[in-house]
């Protein structure tokens, strides 16, 4: 299992990771536009924008993030706990115990990227992001 933060923005992502890359001395692994995904996804004015970027640095750390235009985003709700699971199994549990008193906002299912993915705000206030491949180990 892996943990890392995900962080929020609204429009400047770009920016944001080029700047922590180098204050960080990183190296962007991988970087997907909303025009990159499905059609859904992208409406007009954002088809550059970045749907999910990850920036390595340091010994094993990674940051992840995205530009988020399905809510106004405040200090606060803007960076999610990222965990990415061993396996669909593993995933599920996790997904279904952060979920118990709290809310999903995205169900753990099928996702186009593959594997499943699931988010959810437990009951402290907290907002997760699940991640599992499709296989089971």
């Amino acid at each position: 299992m892996k943990c890392d933060v995900y962080l929020s923005f609204d429009g400047n992502c770009e920016e944001a990771i080029t700047f922590y890359k180098d204050v960080f001395d990183g190296e962007i692994l991988m970087t997907m536009r909303y025009k990159d995904g499905p059609p859904e996804f992208c409406k007009p004015k954002i088809e550059n924008k970045i749907m999910h970027t990850t920036m390595a640095f340091g010994k094993g750390c990674e940051l992840k993030a995205s530009d988020d235009f399905n809510k106004p985003l405040v200090k606060g709700n803007n960076f999610h706990v990222s965990i990415a699971a061993d396996d669909e199994e593993q995933g599920s549990a996790i997904y279904y115990g952060l979920l118990e008193g709290g809310k999903a906002t995205m169900p753990f299912k099928e996702v186009f990227w593959g594997g499943k993915f699931g988010s959810v705000i437990d009951k402290f206030g907290i907002h997760w992001m699940v991640s599992a491949s499709n296989t089971n180990s």
